[in-house]
């Protein structure tokens, strides 16, 4: 009877690797020699960054995956680095963010979706008339600023149509820091105050198409030449003319980025829990609330703690105005 043949390594046959023989490996390259550069401009997969004062056209390197890359980002670049017209550098790293301002579609929708980068104050700009001005919107804004940890500023435009008096009583209570503006022949009155609110500042340009936003943004910035909508007699709205946001570099200091304009400001990525921790004269009242209390029931113990004085005389209306934030963000505010 043959005996069992045995075998061993000699007998085992590899095939050829096409691709090459080096081994596969999980570790990415260090980049060491990368330039970091701020980001200004989006378009159709190309980044306008700016590196020590030129600017660069750079693509986002495969080893990102699908990370966004958004306005404001300070990222890393290799490759072509020189800003000379036809060239493309690398975008291979993202540096951390201080701040990131969201938005979804809607309340529901669980898709976030990163508008800028690295930004310390949120500009809410709306017309007092021609559009209407529209309060939810604003809330919304608010509770958005307050989330990414921004600072909020209120710029009122178009009051030589109607006086800002009455909309500025909605806010007073939440002590927002606003400026109004109006057109006048000699240009645009209050501009002086919001280019002092901006210096040396990130700032985020947000409002409804039509408000004049990209007016303020042309007189803030000359020669930025940002379009100019106009408002629709029949249904009351601007026209979006703005396609993507830009960065916009103060003479002075600062940056100013300007935004599309929207029709909308999804919250659905905000904890409610975080707006009451913004009202510290009233978030001590919540301990006796029942479990799961939205703070906009009967059996909220926040009208007790109101009624007892515990958040001083301004009280009730800084109740009324958490609990507006509140709806803005479950979509019931008015």
């Amino acid at each position: 009877m043959t005996s069992a043949r045995r075998y061993d390594e000699s007998d085992v046959r590899i095939r050829p690797n096409r691709k090459g023989s080096r081994p596969r490996t999980k570790e990415r390259p260090a980049h060491k020699d990368a330039v970091i550069g701020f980001v200004t401009g989006v378009d159709r997969g190309r980044r306008t960054v700016l590196v020590d004062g030129r600017t660069v056209i750079a693509m986002r390197a495969r080893e990102l995956g699908r990370q966004s890359i958004v306005v404001g980002d300070r990222v890393a670049l290799v490759g072509d680095t020189s800003g000379a017209e036809g060239t493309l550098a690398r975008i291979v790293r993202i540096e951390e963010r201080s701040s990131v301002l969201r938005r979804t579609a809607d309340d529901t929708d669980p898709v976030e979706r990163v508008i800028v980068a690295n930004a310390d104050q949120l500009v809410i700009v709306t017309a007092l008339a021609d559009p209407e001005p529209r309060p939810r919107m604003v809330d919304r804004c608010l509770v958005a600023a307050y989330d990414a940890g921004m600072d909020p500023l209120l710029v009122l435009t178009k009051a030589d149509l109607r006086p800002a008096e009455d909309f500025l009583s909605r806010y007073a209570p939440l002590d927002v820091p606003y400026v109004v503006t109006s057109v006048t022949q000699d240009g645009i009155a209050g501009l002086e105050e919001v280019h002092e609110q901006l210096v040396d500042r990130v700032s985020v340009l947000v409002g409804h198409s039509g408000v004049g936003k990209s007016t303020l943004v042309n007189a803030l910035v000359p020669g930025s030449e940002r379009a100019i909508g106009h408002v629709n007699a029949v249904t009351g709205r601007g026209r979006h003319t703005s396609t993507s946001a830009v960065a916009l570099a103060l003479k002075e200091g600062g940056w100013v980025v300007d935004t599309p304009g929207v029709r909308s400001f999804g919250l659905a990525h905000v904890d409610p829990t975080k707006i009451v921790k913004l009202f510290p004269d009233l978030e001590p009242g919540t301990a006796e609330c029942p479990r799961g209390c939205t703070h906009d029931e009967e059996e909220c113990a926040l009208d007790d703690w109101v009624a007892a004085g515990h958040a001083g005389p301004a009280g009730p209306s800084r109740l009324e105005s958490l609990r507006r934030l509140l709806r803005s963000r479950s979509g019931e505010s008015e």
